[in-house]
């Protein structure tokens, strides 16, 4: 296919927390504000002149000064971030926005609260306390803790303004966002796409981490090329995966999976579109505020959920995707030292492989993509079983 205007462009984007288009909006006077999980409403971080940007650490690879506060047994995303911090790499942020969604990630997020290695006099850490469940109760509680620790840090550092009125506005200009990213990934469904799994990576990490204001148009003429491109005579992959579990945040990753056959048509995991770039619905008779606080508890689908219910969303989603997409098998992975991934790939792989029939991978990865060998070796023979499945299916010999 014939190479995407902007891809270079937005590759360069990911290459520093601190990219040109981040620059660009802090130097007009915006406010930065990183964040780790989508149990902090990205639409939140946008209101009046703040803009999020998701905290990720590219081409970081030893985290050797963060392991000094964290031990060795942490997870290598969150080291990864305390290490950029204590680089210098997220002084452009007025505040951090976090979550405790694991120890791990709430450790870090002390340290950066501790440490202060964000160089700014106005810097500031708030972290909230997210639902284990998604029922009324845990709905009422997360309405709380973004109430006091996401809206009320802004109006007490800002004095800015949350009224319904804004947030509606934050909502139309998120929804937007949405609509081009959905619509660039539902090219995925095709029997043959004209974009690849890497490509779509790319594309849905710059509209996370760069001003959006600034991105939207960049990812709106890369929607209109892709209503136009052609791709290569026949289907170039030996079959088409659904990729979940915790952060991947590194295109390199779903770029491998790809180089051994395997092309990434859904992406279910922390840095992902399904869930993240679902439109916001605001019900009648129904505030900004809750609407945003209902969509995130009803979509997230993070491991940390406890009850059945949402255990059995997730479940059920990733298994709609693969009949959606059309897709041969998923591919689980799961941060190393990651508690809940870890625990959700072995449950999820089991149901979906003996209750839904679905072939599944799980691969425990570190946070840099170092020694890719063994990763090579396991992705190549799980596309090869892949298409033995299909040809016995078949009936071939």
């Amino acid at each position: 296919m014939k190479d995407l205007k902007h891809l270079i462009f937005f590759e360069n984007l990911l290459q520093d927390a601190q990219n040109e288009l981040v620059q660009q909006a802090v130097n007009e006077g915006k406010r930065a504000l990183g964040y780790n999980c989508y149990y902090v409403p990205e639409v939140l971080l946008n209101l009046g002149d703040c803009f999020s940007t998701r905290l990720r650490a590219p081409r970081c690879t030893s985290p050797d000064v963060a392991t000094y506060y964290m031990t060795g047994r942490t997870c290598p995303y969150v080291r990864s971030i305390l290490e950029r911090a204590i680089e210098g790499g997220y002084n452009h942020l007025s505040a951090v926005f976090g979550s405790e969604s694991c120890a791990a990630m709430e450790r870090m997020e002390e340290q950066l609260y501790l440490l202060k290695p964000i160089k700014r006099d106005d810097f500031f850490v708030t972290i909230i306390d997210p639902p284990l469940k998604g029922d009324q109760t845990n709905l009422d509680y997360y309405k709380v803790q973004l109430k006091k620790h996401v809206l009320g840090a802004m109006e007490r550092a800002w004095g800015m303004d949350v009224s319904d009125e804004v947030m509606r506005a934050a909502i139309e200009k998120f929804n937007k966002l949405c609509r081009v990213i959905t619509e660039i990934g539902n090219l995925r469904k095709l029997p043959n796409p004209p974009i690849t799994g890497y490509e779509f990576h790319v594309i849905m990490l710059v509209s996370e981490v760069c001003p959006h204001d600034l991105i939207l148009p960049y990812l709106e003429e890369t929607l209109e090329e892709l209503k136009t491109r052609k791709p290569d005579p026949e289907f170039p992959f030996r079959a088409r995966v659904v990729l979940a579990g915790s952060e991947v945040d590194d295109p390199e990753f779903t770029k491998l999976i790809e180089m051994c056959g395997a092309m990434v048509v859904a992406d279910r995991y922390c840095f992902g579109s399904l869930p993240s770039r679902e439109e916001i619905e605001i019900r009648d008779g129904e505030s900004a505020f809750d609407a945003i606080a209902r969509h995130y508890l009803h979509w997230n689908q993070c491991a940390r959920f406890m009850d059945g219910m949402k255990i059995d969303q997730r479940h059920d989603k990733l298994a709609e995707l693969v009949k959606e997409y059309h897709a041969d098998g998923i591919i689980y992975e799961n941060m190393k030292f990651c508690e809940f991934w870890s625990y959700e790939k072995v449950l999820a792989s089991h149901i979906m492989i003996e209750e839904n029939g679905i072939p599944c991978a799980t691969i425990e990865k570190e946070y840099a993509l170092g020694s890719v060998g063994q990763l090579r070796t396991r992705f190549q023979a799980f596309v090869e079983s892949l298409e033995i499945k299909k040809i016995n299916a078949e009936g071939g010999v």
